[in-house]
C-alpha cells in the first residue's frame, strides 16, 4: 500500500477474475443443468452490472446466443427422440410378442396412441366366409360395434379390404363414397363414430384385415397421418405373419414328429428375422439415420446396400417390389420398395448378391419398413418447424402488440434473430394459374402447398421465416445494414422459379431495423412489398422480383418511405457529382434545357451562352446519364428530379437564412 494513501481509503477495483475467464463458461453450466432460457441472461446481466468492458460484454452476448443456438438443438433433439420413441416402441414391443392375441391387442393399443384416436380396431378377413369381421377393439364401449361383420365392398372397412387401400371420412354418415348398409351403419352409430381411417394390413399383394382409428367428433386425418398408421399397419402386418408363423411351427411340432428337423430350421428363420428386426429397431431408438440402416443391413448381408431416391431406382424392379409388397431380383441386384402406404419415398438396393435365401430377402424386405418409418418421421419433424416458423410470421403481420420479448424467444427457437434489420418479400406464381368463375385467375391448392413449401425451405436456410398469404407467400429475411432489397428480391424469384419450374414474381420492401421492437413494422412492410409485386404484374414483368427502387418515380408511390433524396440521387447523382468535382453547370443546363422544351437554340439564350456550349454541355450529359436519357420515360423521371432538387435546395437556403 503507498505510504500516502490512508488505510481505510479503497485502491483501485481489483480485475473481476471472470474478465478472464472464457466468455462462454458461465453458459456451459447452465447448458450441462438445462437452465430455462431466462438464466442465459444473467451473466451478461451481472458483467454489466460489475462495470465489465465492452469487450467483455460483447463476447458473453455472443457466447449467450451460440448457446441458447445450442439449447434449441438440443431440446429440439430430444423433442425428436421423444417421438421416434413413440413410433418405434410399437417395434420393440411386437417383435417381443409371440402370441397373437397379445400381438393384436398391442397393434390396436399402438395405431390408437399414434394417432390419439377416442376408438381404434381392427378386422381380419374370413376367406371361407368371404367377408371381414372385427377381431379387437380398443375404447370401443358398444356390444353390437364389437361383433360386425362386413362383406366386401361394404362400409368404409369393407372397402379398404376389398381395393388394398387407405380410406377416410371426416364425417362417415355423410359419405357416399362407400356402400351404406342397415347393419354397419347401426353398429357405427350405436358407438358414436363420426371421423374413421382404415388403411389394409398387407401381406405381399394380399390383405388380411384392416387397421382403424376413429373419433366420435369430425376430424381431418391429415397425408402424414394416414402414411404414419399404413405404415404401422405394414409393420403390424409382418407381426401378425411371424406371429401366426411361430403358432404353425408350434402346431406342427406337436403334430409332426417326422417332420421336426424342417421345423427346426423354420423355426430358426423366424428367430434369425426377429434378431435382425430387434437389431435393426434398436439402431433407430439409438438415434441412427438412414444411412446407418443401409450399413447395419450391408454388414448383415454382407454385401453392398444404398439407399436411393425414387427417380434414381431401376424403374421396373421398383414398380414390381412396391405392388408385390416383397424385395426383388434386378439383375445381380435386388431392390426393395420403401414407401408409406401408396407413396414411393425411395428403395434400398442391394448390389452384387444375385443369390439371396428367404431370411436374407426379409430382412432386406424389414430395412426398407424402418427406412419409411425413419423418412416419414423426418418428414413430420421438418412439417412441424414449417408450421412454427409460419406461426411466428402471422403473430407479426397480423399482432401489432405482441411482447417482443416472447417474439426474441421464439424466434430463437427456430434460429432466427428478430433484433437484425430484415427484408419482408410477398411472393406469387405466375404460372399454373386456375380461375373461380367471375373472379381473376388465382393458384390452385397444390400451387400454394408447393410455393409454401420451397419459401419455407428458403426461410429456415437462411433463418428467416415464411408463411402462407393473400394466395402467396410472406418471407421475412435477414438483411445486410448494407444489404439491398432489390437484389434480395431479384434473387429470390430466381430461386423460387428453379425450385418450382414456373415463374415466381417477387416484390421486396424497404428494410425493417429490428421487426422484434417494432412488429407493426413488418405489416406495413408486407403492404409495400405487395404493391411492389402487383407493379411487376402490371407493368408486363411477371417472374422478376423488385423493389420500390427499381421503379424510378413510382417508387415515390410504391414505397412507404418516401425516399426522395434516394430518388434524385439514383436520377442525378452522377450529373451533380461531376458539377461538384469540376465546378461545371450540367445541372442548371439539363433544367434550362427543358424549361425551353428540349430546344438547344432556346436554351443558349436563356444561359447567354454559344449554342455549341449547350450542345457540349448536352453530349456530356448523355454520357452520365446514359443515352436513352431523352427517352420520354427518362426524362419524365429527370425533369421531375430537377424539380425535386430545386425544392430541396430552396428549402435549404430558406433554413440556413
Amino acid at each position: 500500500m503507498p505510504h500516502d494513501q490512508p488505510a481505510s481509503a479503497p485502491g483501485p477495483a481489483p480485475a473481476d477474475a471472470s474478465d478472464h475467464d472464457p466468455a462462454e463458461a458461465p453458459f456451459l453450466g447452465l447448458l450441462a443443468t438445462g437452465a430455462a432460457a431466462e438464466e442465459y441472461e444473467r451473466p451478461v446481466l451481472r458483467a454489466r452490472a460489475g462495470g465489465a468492458a465492452a469487450a467483455r460484454l460483447a463476447a458473453l452476448e455472443r457466447a449467450k446466443l451460440l448457446a441458447l443456438r445450442v439449447r434449441t438443438e438440443l431440446e429440439d433433439r430430444r423433442r425428436r427422440e421423444a417421438e421416434l420413441s413413440a413410433l418405434y416402441a410399437t417395434a420393440h414391443d411386437l417383435a417381443g410378442l409371440r402370441d397373437l392375441d397379445a400381438v393384436l391387442r398391442a397393434i390396436v393399443r399402438r395405431a390408437r396412441s399414434l394417432l390419439g384416436t377416442e376408438v381404434a380396431y381392427l378386422t381380419l378377413n374370413d376367406p371361407a366366409a368371404g367377408d371381414t369381421y372385427m377381431r379387437v377393439t380398443d375404447g370401443s364401449v358398444s356390444a353390437r360395434f364389437q361383433q360386425l361383420r362386413l362383406a366386401m365392398g361394404e362400409g368404409l372397412g369393407g372397402l379398404v379390404a376389398q381395393t388394398a387401400r387407405p380410406y377416410v371420412t371426416d364425417s362417415y354418415f355423410h359419405d357416399e363414397r362407400f356402400r351404406h348398409t342397415r347393419t354397419i351403419d347401426s353398429g357405427v352409430r350405436d358407438e358414436g363414430l363420426v371421423a374413421i381411417l382404415g388403411v389394409p394390413l398387407l401381406l405381399g399383394s394380399g390383405v388380411i384385415g384392416v387397421l382403424f382409428a376413429a373419433d366420435r367428433r369430425e376430424r381431418v386425418f391429415e397425408p402424414g397421418q394416414v402414411a404414419l398408421l399404413a405404415a404401422h399397419a405394414a409393420h403390424a402386418a409382418v407381426a401378425i405373419d411371424t406371429a401366426n408363423l411361430l403358432a404353425e411351427t408350434r402346431k406342427t411340432l406337436t403334430e409332426l414328429e417326422a417332420a421336426n428337423e424342417i421345423i427346426r430350421d423354420r423355426s430358426a428363420v423366424i428367430e434369425r428375422a426377429s434378431d435382425v428386426h430387434d437389431r435393426l429397431t434398436e439402431l433407430v431408438l439409438r438415434g441412427g439415420g438412414v444411412q446407418d440402416v443401409a450399413d447395419a443391413v450391408a454388414e448383415v448381408l454382407d454385401g453392398d446396400v444404398e439407399f436411393t431416391e425414387p427417380g434414381r431406382a431401376p424403374a421396373a424392379a421398383l414398380d414390381r417390389s412396391r405392388t408385390d409388397g416383397h424385395a426383388v431380383r434386378d439383375g445381380a441386384d435386388w431392390v426393395a420398395a420403401v414407401r408409406a402406404g401408396e407413396e414411393v419415398l425411395g428403395a434400398l438396393v442391394l448390389r452384387g448378391h444375385p443369390a439371396l435365401d428367404p431370411v436374407d430377402q426379409r430382412t432386406l424386405e424389414r430395412a426398407a419398413m424402418v427406412t419409411s418409418l425413419l423418412l416419414l418421421a423426418r418428414r413430420t419433424a421438418g412439417e412441424a418447424e414449417q408450421r412454427v416458423r409460419g406461426e411466428l410470421l402471422d403473430d407479426l403481420l397480423d399482432a401489432a402488440a405482441r411482447d417482443p420479448r416472447l417474439l426474441r424467444e421464439r424466434a430463437a427457437r427456430v434460429g432466427a434473430d428478430l433484433d437484425a434489420p430484415h427484408v419482408v418479400l410477398a411472393a406469387r406464381m405466375s404460372g399454373a394459374r386456375i380461375s373461380d368463375g367471375d373472379g381473376p385467375p388465382r393458384p390452385d391448392g397444390t400451387d400454394r402447398r408447393r410455393l409454401w413449401s420451397a419459401a419455407s425451405h428458403l426461410a429456415a436456410t437462411r433463418h428467416g421465416l415464411a408463411a402462407v398469404r393473400d394466395g402467396g407467400a410472406v418471407l421475412l429475411l435477414p438483411l445486410d445494414p448494407d444489404g439491398d432489397p432489390a437484389h434480395t428480391a431479384r434473387e429470390i424469384a430466381a430461386r423460387l422459379g428453379t425450385a418450382l419450374h414456373v415463374p415466381v414474381t417477387v416484390g421486396a420492401s424497404s428494410p425493417v431495423p429490428a421487426p422484434a421492437a417494432r412488429p407493426a413494422a413488418v405489416a406495413d412492410a408486407y403492404a409495400e412489398a405487395r404493391r411492389c409485386r402487383e407493379a411487376l404484374c402490371a407493368l408486363g414483368r411477371a417472374g422478376q422480383g423488385a423493389a420500390a427502387a427499381d421503379f424510378g418515380f413510382l417508387g415515390l408511390l410504391l414505397a412507404d418511405t418516401r425516399d426522395v433524396d434516394g430518388f434524385v440521387h439514383r436520377t442525378l447523382g452522377p450529373v451533380a457529382d461531376y458539377d461538384a468535382r469540376r465546378g461545371t453547370e450540367l445541372l442548371r443546363t439539363l433544367g434550362a434545357y427543358f424549361a425551353c422544351g428540349m430546344s438547344p437554340a432556346r436554351t443558349k439564350d436563356e444561359l447567354h451562352v454559344h449554342v455549341n456550349t449547350v450542345a457540349q454541355r448536352l453530349e456530356r450529359v448523355g454520357r452520365l446519364l446514359g443515352p436513352d436519357w431523352q427517352s420520354p420515360a427518362r426524362a419524365l423521371e429527370i425533369q421531375l428530379a430537377l424539380r425535386l432538387h430545386q425544392l430541396s435546395a430552396a428549402v435549404t437556403r430558406e433554413t440556413e437564412e
